[in-house]
């Protein structure tokens, strides 16, 4: 695309501009009204047009963090191309705190929408037709679900190559080949012949300090690799090679019960392995939950309750599970050093 001039609700944005557009979304009951902020930060220079989303869920917020820090970093300014960023997409979500819209509908499986549907498809289409149409790439930020604790990890169409490029360059110690899904934001992407990332990092409704840097990082990775930034200077520090799981399959709980965790997110776990325990409140008919792949732990509950056949751990396939574990532990490593010596005040 050119370096030309963007419309976005009906204003024009020109290569310099620094700009928040308040996109209208339908009024709230009481008459409120409600819009969907974009952040658009064009550069001087021609340049590819990234978009960057957060809160398709309402309840997955690490996502809002990570782009309100990206905002600030002072390397905008030397911004070649355009950033859009969308810290909060389900607007309604959000304020309920809810991953759903009022509707009832999952936001992320009414894509593209349309302009006369339901409250989601309505919400769907003007996030297509006045952002996702008019950029070269994507990263959409996600969370595990409420209760639910997900690894660092991007998720993407890795057998397309520019697509496997950037997932690579994101930073993450796990990448997840991941096809598309009916109604996804990300198959709509595609179809627009937009490479798009997926990354999920920390729990729904919760801040994590590790996932949000390593968030910001890593659209920024992104952004030097396709040339909207100029490389990085080099650092001596170890650096993540990341590994490919080409499936992955959840763990469920044989019966009901207090549960007892004992796998570590990131750990690497055999076929047969005691990955908790479940049993009553007194203890009584204690019954062990075991890992039914070899692989690396990428997500898990964090809830101690759990129901009969409730999925408890995520384990991704690996053959070399003990080489991603050592990734993993090289990663949260390189993410401590940059709290301990970054300026910024993580959250708590």
């Amino acid at each position: 695309m050119s370096n030309g001039l963007i419309i976005m609700g009906g204003r024009e944005i020109a290569p310099g501009d620094h700009v928040t557009v308040d996109l209208p979304l339908p009024r709230l009951y009481t008459h409120t009204p409600l819009t969907m902020p974009v952040h658009v930060v064009r550069g001087h220079r021609d340049g590819p047009r990234l978009f960057v989303c957060a809160a398709i869920h309402g309840d997955e917020l690490n996502g809002v963090e990570i782009i309100r820090r990206l905002l600030r970093r002072a390397s905008l300014k030397r911004l070649r191309g355009t950033l859009m960023a969308v810290p909060i997409v389900n607007v309604y979500g959000v304020i309920a705190h809810s991953r759903y819209l009022p509707d009832g509908r999952d936001l992320n499986r009414c894509f593209p929408g349309s302009e006369g549907g339901s409250l989601a498809a309505r919400v769907a289409n003007l996030f297509i037709s006045e952002i996702v149409s008019q950029t070269t790439h994507g990263i959409d930020l996600h969370t595990g679900a409420r209760h639910r604790t997900n690894l660092p990890q991007v998720r993407a169409n890795l057998d397309d190559q520019p697509t496997a490029a950037l997932a690579h360059a994101f930073g993450v110690p796990v990448l997840i080949n991941a096809n598309l899904r009916d109604g996804s934001l990300r198959q709509s992407a595609a179809e627009l012949g937009i490479p798009m990332l997926i990354y999920e990092a920390g729990e729904g409704l919760r801040f994590d300090e590790v996932a949000i840097r390593a968030g910001v990082q890593g659209v920024l990775n992104v952004m030097r690799t396709i040339g909207m930034l100029p490389p990085r200077a080099a650092r001596h520090r170890s650096t993540i090679e990341p590994f490919v799981a080409r499936s992955s399959t959840w763990v469920r709980a044989p019966e009901s019960g207090i549960l007892r965790a004992v796998a570590p997110l990131g750990g690497q776990v055999s076929r047969g392995d005691v990955l908790a325990w479940i049993s009553d409140p007194s203890g009584n008919g204690e019954r062990e939950v075991v890992a039914t792949a070899n692989g690396v732990i990428i997500g898990r509950t964090r809830l101690p309750l759990v129901l009969a056949g409730e999925a408890v751990f995520h384990i991704a396939r690996f053959r070399e599970a003990d080489e991603v574990a050592e990734n993993v532990e090289l990663f949260h490593a390189n993410q401590e050093e940059e709290i301990i010596t970054d300026s910024t005040p993580p959250v708590i």
